[in-house]
């Protein structure tokens, strides 16, 4: 009997792998699974640590559940991707290799034509990406597709929030319900009656991984406080819980931030779904029924489907159009090399040093804080787009190319010019003293826009306006700014735009 060899990355530990591989007539007695875990990827970049701890100890569990279900695998640790098939080929002779199209365009590169080039007798066979339901063609023709039309095309295609032909509720979208700012008692320093995301201890498993990952001498950020589930059961508890205990409020406080709190109500789910732990259509399932079934309001439930069937699918079906292009787009010019306390925290302004602590420590913030802080100091302050997009893929633990890009590269410093989102998100300290609880802990005053205690996004905000005023102003979501600026008196914009260059001149 002719045999094949299955090979699964790391971004592709689906439970549905059996029903995928009988659909094309393989099954225990005739595939062989492979894995590989490849030295010089582990290396390429300074990776987070706990993305390293999460990638190599989900893969290394999904191998062995494999294997407890009567599948022969293959585990491979080489110098290269490469190299471990080729070690693979040599030793077990299968008479074709099967592999799921990467979700990377890298990844799809390597597979589609590096591969080839290589070994170019290898009988290859590449299956469609089985993880997303968005294509490029979903997109349309305008070169700004709205996120919108897309959405609800994607509402009535799967059927989620939908009674009949019309929209759960009435309404398609409850955004404007869901942007309520920290409770007055949260600004207090209160107690947050919130129920902590569950944490899994590592196991042996994942102990070994976390002695390997310490000797990694190009990873960053904690070693220590590892916790995320690494196996599916675990996974589906952890959304289990999401759903009971934090779903409620998810809605009203997705964008809300708060000091020492770098979850809130959020899923944190992010990681899991893109390894493919968890799967976007039986999150969605749970949570309609806890809406239909009363236990979570309806504007919660639909702001968690409509990132996962919008905003998750729209980036994805972005990416898979944009790209290569994409990752070198520099629309406003920006040339500033990424400032220090990306890396290290060792900055005054609050809402700045917290927001890259929780990426120390954990790998994470939620999507406010990646876009309003991190991304939008980066855009203000011109810091060159690659350069912060290669950091939000080192340091995020649910970051890979094809989600990242996109959001930083596109809505989150705007260097797409406008292909994602139809305007710059540039806001000053006004949006975050409103959203957050940072500036009560910070030595500047949101405030104040000139002086030595002014909070620097304020200067930073009206340079940004002055140096790119005349695209902003033909843009009618982003003229109202630029009007202002031009009634300031012209001695107050030379001050702001000096007060910004002393700033950026510091770092």
């Amino acid at each position: 009997m002719s045999q094949t060899t299955v090979w699964i990355f790391a971004d592709q530990l689906s439970h549905r792998w059996a029903e995928w591989l009988r659909e094309r007539g393989l099954g225990q007695a005739n595939a062989q699974v492979l894995f590989v875990e490849s030295a010089r990827q582990l290396r390429a970049r300074p990776w987070h640590r706990h993305k390293l701890i999460f990638v190599l100890s989900a893969m290394r569990h999904f191998a062995e559940a494999m294997r407890a279900q009567g599948w022969r695998v293959d585990y491979r640790r080489a110098p290269t991707f490469l190299e471990g098939l080729k070690a693979h080929l040599a030793e077990h002779r299968p008479h074709r290799v099967l592999v799921m199209r990467p979700s990377t365009w890298q990844g799809a590169q390597f597979v589609e034509s590096r591969l080839k080039q290589a070994l170019p007798d290898l009988a290859l066979e590449v299956m469609p990406n089985r993880m997303f339901l968005a294509k490029p063609q979903d997109l349309g023709t305008a070169r700004s597709p709205l996120l919108e039309t897309f959405y609800r095309n994607m509402r009535r295609r799967t059927g989620y929030l939908m009674d009949g032909g019309q929209p759960a509720g009435g309404k398609w979208n409850y955004d404007d319900q869901n942007r309520l700012p920290p409770r007055k008692e949260w600004r207090r320093g209160a107690t947050l009656d919130i129920p902590p995301i569950p944490a899994f201890p590592p196991n042996a498993i994942t102990r070994q991984v976390i002695a390997e990952v310490a000797q990694i001498e190009t990873a960053w950020g904690a070693l220590e406080g590892f916790a995320l589930p690494v196996t599916r059961e675990d996974a589906l508890r952890f959304f289990e819980d999401f759903v009971a205990n934090r779903l409620p409020n998810f809605g009203p406080y997705e964008d809300a931030m708060v000091s020492g709190q770098p979850t809130l109500f959020h899923a944190v789910v992010s990681p899991l779904i893109n390894v493919g732990l968890l799967e976007r259509d039986e999150m969605c399932q749970a949570a309609e029924r806890a809406w239909r079934e009363g236990h979570a309001p309806l504007n919660s439930v639909e702001g968690f489907i409509r990132q996962l069937i919008g905003w998750r699918e729209f980036i994805y079906a972005i990416y898979w159009r944009e790209m290569p292009r994409l990752r070198e787009m520099n629309t406003l010019n920006a040339q500033r090399p990424l400032p220090a306390f990306y890396w290290n925290a060792q900055t005054d302004m609050a809402c700045l040093r917290e927001s890259v602590r929780s990426v120390w420590e954990r790998g994470y913030t939620h999507h406010i804080q990646r876009l309003m802080v991190l991304s939008n100091f980066a855009m203000l302050a011109g810091v060159l787009p690659q350069a912060i997009n290669e950091w939000f893929l080192s340091a995020y633990v649910d970051a890979y190319d094809w989600v990242v890009t996109p959001n930083v590269i596109g809505m989150g410093v705007f260097a797409d010019g406008g292909i994602v989102g139809t305007k710059p998100y540039a806001a000053s300290a006004n949006y975050i003293n409103k959203m957050s609880t940072y500036c009560q802990h910070c030595r500047y005053r949101p405030d104040q826009r000139l002086g030595e205690d002014a909070c620097p996004f304020n200067a930073l905000y009206w340079d940004f306006i002055d140096r790119h005023a005349e695209r902003l102003g033909a843009n009618p979501r982003t003229s109202m700014p630029v009007k202002a600026l031009r009634q300031m008196p012209a001695a107050e914009v030379a001050a702001l735009r000096a007060q910004a260059q002393r700033f950026l001149d510091s770092l």
